[in-house]
């Protein structure tokens, strides 16, 4: 890894502004992929060019990487199959005597997307195939429906007690503690901490008051507004990554809610036996418990399987019905498949931007910084998040920022203090919540693409939708963390002042908005489905 100093920000930031300037991602992710490459070749545009193509070619076959690539072409396969049988519409229209207006549909999905919270994968893949048919005819937005399928999913899955994110979890903060000889138990550190990862706890408040209030600010509110008014879940002109409509046609007539139900029910228990059975299964459950068993799991592997079982349920069903004949069973397949080629591009770009800011040292950089500037305990969290934010942000992983800044947050605020306590919590709480942070609304982070893959969206719509609330709650977060550097260290008190600051910022702003827009109180009409 070479010291560029400064210039290890030029990968991430070319790619996020060219991202968000031309609205066209692929050619944004590759450009910084390929300015990383340059550099590392001693700003030789051949051989960064080389460079560059083997980063993707080693991301392509990286075992993990592989297994989530095929998972999304078997999800493809899976959602073409359920969508061209009529089979999601049919849940739709079973839904439909519960679910008939934009308000019900909102909060609908904030539901569904909070019970599936085992894993974000999974989670931005069910919640947004069982919400696109019934958002759509109550007129949400397909950015809305993107918002709330990613709030619900890196931020309810690093919360989660039991979730693929949590082993993981608890062996960084493990770690830390065996290098610093401390016999404090991991997973009570970690229950500790959960209090104090403001930024995912406000997220998940904040598409709840949204979802229920229909009060929206920044680009959200004109995408509201056009989907209620003018029935346009998409704006003139915007490229979704899954294409089903476009790609699948019109689905056939008189399709079978078990067309729906089945697959997915499937998917999520192959999906769960998979993790249970990769992570050791009964024998790691009597030594380790379900937290163990979760944290040696390949969750990459289990999905890929869960996929594929997903898969062979809706292709019988679909036969065994006589809803498809095994021509257009496989001609929906092959389409669904066709859906993700986009998007697994944009992901194998995604993971390929990581490889050019760990080449030229973006994340140590930053972390530098943050070091030199000498902190007391009670201010390393704020510190820690800000930096973890801009981190995960400009790298789009989350897991990537933990495993950087715990190694650091801890050693520093237990050094700072000299025993385990609430600055050690908070710190811990920090990175986890500033990592999470950038996984919730990076351009370039996995589950912001698949967010916008599974609903349907344009993903630049996405993300300048989704950024206004991800900003609103992060600087909440920063607010309770300076608060606590002050000298309020009770999380019973930080929370409630959190969540009031939070409903104050969503007022004010959706009163300023709605004024600046024609919208007034920038509330949106609620669309109730008329029979």
């Amino acid at each position: 890894m070479s010291d560029f100093g400064i210039l290890s920000l030029l990968p991430p930031l070319v790619a996020i502004i060219l991202a968000i300037w031309t609205k066209r991602v692929i050619l944004a992710l590759f450009s910084g992929v390929w300015i990383g490459g340059v550099m590392v070749s001693g700003w030789n545009p051949i051989t960064g060019t080389t460079q560059t193509l083997d980063w993707i070619v080693k991301n392509a076959i990286d075992d993990w990487n592989v297994k989530i690539l095929l998972f999304d072409f078997l999800i493809g396969a899976g959602v073409g199959l359920i969508y061209k049988s009529g089979g999601a519409f049919a849940i739709g229209r079973a839904l439909a005597s519960k679910v008939r207006s934009s308000r019900g549909a909102s909060i609908m999905g904030w539901i569904l997307g909070v019970l599936i919270f085992f894993d974000d994968y999974t989670n931005t893949i069910i919640v947004g195939n069982t919400m696109r048919p019934i958002t759509d005819r109550t007129r949400v937005s397909r950015e809305m429906l993107a918002y709330i399928d990613d709030s619900t999913a890196a931020p309810v899955a690093g919360l989660a007690i039991v979730s693929t994110w949590i082993g993981y979890e608890v062996g960084l903060i493990g770690d830390a503690f065996k290098g610093l000889n401390v016999s404090y138990g991991a997973y009570v550190a970690w229950m500790h901490s959960v209090p104090f990862r403001f930024y995912s706890i406000l997220a998940i408040l904040l598409v709840l008051i949204v979802a229920a209030t229909h009060r929206h600010y920044g680009p959200m509110l004109k995408a509201e507004m056009r989907a209620r008014t003018e029935g346009k879940v998409l704006r003139d002109g915007a490229k979704p990554l899954m294409t089903t409509e476009v790609d699948l046609g019109m689905p056939k007539e008189g399709g079978s809610v078990h067309i729906f139900i089945w697959p997915i029910l499937t998917l999520i228990f192959v999906t769960l036996y998979g993790m249970w059975y990769t992570g050791g299964g009964s024998k790691t459950y009597a030594t380790d418990g379900i937290m163990g068993v979760l944290g040696n799991s390949d969750s990459a592997l289990a999905l890929l399987w869960g996929s594929f079982a997903m898969v062979v349920v809706a292709f019988f069903l679909v036969l065994i019905t006589k809803q498809m004949d095994i021509e257009e069973a496989e001609d929906a397949i092959i389409k669904g498949m066709k859906q993700m080629v986009i998007a697994n591009t944009i992901l194998l770009l995604a993971w390929s931007i990581k490889s050019a800011t760990d080449a030229v040292g973006t994340a140590p950089y930053i972390v530098d910084i943050a070091k030199s500037a000498g902190v007391t305990g009670g201010v390393v969290p704020l510190i820690v998040f800000m930096v973890a934010m801009f981190i995960s942000f400009t790298t789009g992983t989350s897991w990537g920022t933990f495993s950087i800044m715990m190694p650091i947050a801890i050693p520093l605020a237990y050094g700072v203090t000299g025993y385990v306590g609430p600055e050690v919590f908070a710190a811990i709480g920090a990175v986890f919540a500033g990592g999470i942070f950038g996984d919730h609304c990076s351009p370039i982070s996995d589950t912001t693409i698949m967010s916008s893959m599974f609903s349907g969206s344009d993903h630049i719509d996405h993300v300048t939708t989704q950024i206004p609330y991800a900003v609103t709650a992060s600087s909440v977060g920063l607010v309770l963390y300076l608060l606590f550097a002050i000298g309020i260290r009770s999380w019973g008190i930080l929370l409630p002042i959190g969540i009031i600051l939070l409903v104050a910022a969503w007022y004010v702003l959706t009163e300023w908005y709605g004024k600046k827009y024609g919208v007034p109180h920038g509330q949106v009409p609620i669309y109730v489905v008329e029979e």
